[in-house]
Formats: C-alpha cells, structure tokens, sequence
C-alpha cells in the first residue's frame, strides 16, 4: 500500500519524524470501534488498539484516534495486531457537541479537505440546516461544498439552486442526481487523488446512494425513503474511509438528525459574509444586531437586502455559540480542578515527611 495514495505528505513525514526515530511506523485509521481500529499502513490494514499510555493521559475523548487520523503504530513481532501509541496533529476536523448539556464535543472526522454537505430537494430541504452544517465545516478547516440531491424528484431545479447559493456565498453549489448520475463528473473532479472528503448530510437525503455512484458499484447498503414523510432511514451506522478508484478518499457518515455545533471561533462570519460585511458599517464595534442603535445589518433587513429569517439564524447560532462557548468553558475548569486535585494529592505523597518511627 502508498501511503501517498492515502494522503501522505511531506507535512505528515516532517510530524512524523520523532515517531520515525523511535522505530515507529504510519498508518491511518480507516474505521472505529469501542476498543478496535482499523488502521491502514504501507504493508496493508491492520487490527489497533491504542496503549493504555495513550488512553489515560488523554484530555478528553476527542484526543483518541478517529477516522481519518494519521497514527503512530508500532508493529509486534509475531501478531498482525497494532498497537497505537501516538496520534499526529490534525490538519482539520469535524466537531460537534454531544447531545445533552456535557460540555464535551465528538469528533466526526479528521484530516478532511472537503465537506459535501448533502440535501434533497423534496420538501424537507431546509435552509437553516444547511447554514448549521456550513458553521460547523468552517470551524473545522474544511472547504464545503453543497449536494442538492434527487434532482429528478424536483420540478424547479434553479430555483432552489439559487436560494442555496445565496446563502453558500461563494462555495459550490451543485444539483446532482445518485440515481440518473446528473453531475457526477464534477464530483469527481474534487475528489483528486490524495484528496479526503466527507458525506455529510440527515437520513434520507441519499448519502450511500450517492457513494456508491462515485465509487461506480454498490460498496454502501441502502434503505428507500418512506414515501409518507420523506424520512430517511439509517443505513450507515459507522464512519469509514474509502478509497476510492480515481485515488481521492471519502468518509461516509451516519446521518446527523440532530447536532449542536461545537467549536465556536470564525465560522459564523465565514456562513454570513454578507451579514459580517454590513456589519463593519454598524456605529458600535461590538454591536450584536438586536436593538443597538446606529445598526446597519437591522437597517439592511428593514431596507429588504437581508431577510429576516436569515438575520433570525444568525441570532439564533450565536445564541447557541455563546451558550456552548460557556458549557465547554466549565467543561475545562471541571477537568483542570479534578487534575490539581489529583495532582496536589499526589504531591503531598511524594514530599510530606514520613512520621518517625519510636
């Protein structure tokens, strides 16, 4: 196996190097399990495990490796088993906050280039959604791209095309079809060889179908749409990466009903351009677009030039931002107490004197 054709790169080899001299070998991690990987290297796939080292100085879950990371293995002398004893640094990622009010995020994937960001065009097409999952692609690092599947089911195309676009700003948007292969070919044209991307999308839009036709045969099982809702079924229920025949690599998802965004850095402004752009022209720096005087992003939505749904999204992220911001923010205090605890615990051990013996 070419590491190349997996994405190896001289930025890998150059973090690589002090795993290189300690006799260790690369691989990246292809699927995930609770306590196994599959991990790919130049002498073909491998079973991991990660050492116990690894496991319990991790900060927090999101330290472990996941699907798409580069690893450090090291390879025993009689067992085709692996173990993992090092994670690269990432490059990109895919984040979201664990349903539920813990402070703690998932990783969905590592090391991605593109996000192919899925939807259908049938009535549960949502514009909203479409702007959540863009916020969390751009806090990762990826560059999105937007699939606007089941063409042959829609009956005005362009239209809704446009709607996307506008609030895609300058990301692709493509209609495509899974099921007559209607833009294949510019697909393909992203997934170059050495490329990773990702299938991002809610059950139902048809993530699979879609693989499958890049990939040119039936690698992904598939369920229909139940045809009195248009809800989709799961089918995929683990992320893998794929290598795919052209030499590009995707990573199939399962679908994502409901996710929390999670890194809060840049990505709002990156999915509202044209609201960040307005917004330069506001009296105060620091205005939030409510009820501040002087706002020009408010003026913009009574003058029409910004919906006001659009405006109500981006609010309504930011509110969810801020309060995720604070969860994460307690989530890191909570762990840092439990490390001085156990850390000034251990101390006291180690350098109070010993009582004399009578």
């Amino acid at each position: 196996m070419d590491l190349v054709t997996l994405g190896w790169s001289p930025h890998w080899q150059d973090l690589f190097q002090p795993h290189e001299q300690a006799g260790l070998a690369p691989a990246r991690v292809v699927t995930e399990d609770k306590h196994y990987y599959t991990v790919v290297s130049d002498q073909g796939p491998h079973l991991g495990q990660i050492v116990g080292r690894l496991l319990h100085l991790r900060a927090d879950n999101a330290q472990l490796p996941k699907v798409g990371d580069w690893v450090a293995i090291r390879r025993p002398a009689q067992t085709d088993r692996v173990s993992i004893e090092a994670v690269l640094p990432r490059r990109s990622t895919l984040d979201r906050k664990i349903a539920g009010r813990a402070g703690s995020g998932q990783v969905l994937a590592a090391n991605v280039d593109v996000a192919l960001i899925v939807q259908a065009l049938d009535e549960t097409l949502n514009l909203r959604r479409i702007e959540r999952f863009l916020v969390m692609v751009h806090e990762g690092g990826s560059r999105p791209v937007v699939l606007l599947n089941k063409t042959d089911l829609c009956d005005d195309v362009e239209a809704h095309v446009a709607e996307v676009q506008a609030i895609a700003g300058e990301h692709p948007v493509l209609a495509v079809s899974a099921r007559t292969g209607r833009a294949l070919p510019r697909i393909r044209e992203l997934l170059l060889p050495g490329t990773t991307s990702v299938v991002l999308g809610t059950s139902g839009v048809g993530k699979s179908t879609l693989i499958n036709r890049i990939y040119g045969e039936r690698i992904q099982p598939t369920l229909p749409v139940r045809e009195s809702d248009s809800k989709g079924r799961h089918t995929t229920s683990t992320r893998e990466l794929i290598l795919l025949p052209q030499g590009g690599l995707i990573i199939d998802t399962p679908g994502l009903r409901e996710f929390h965004l999670w890194l809060a850095d840049v990505g709002l402004d990156d999915t509202f351009p044209d609201l960040a752009e307005i917004a330069s022209r506001c009296r105060f720096r620091d205005c939030r677009h409510h009820s501040e005087g002087g706002c020009a992003v408010q003026q913009a939505v009574l003058d029409g030039t910004v919906p006001k749904a659009r405006l109500d999204s981006y609010h309504k992220l930011h509110s969810e931002l801020d309060a995720v911001a604070e969860r994460r923010q307690q989530h890191v205090w909570a762990v840092n107490r439990r490390k001085v605890r156990g850390g000034t615990k251990a101390y006291l051990q180690n350098h109070l004197p010993e009582d004399d013996e009578e």
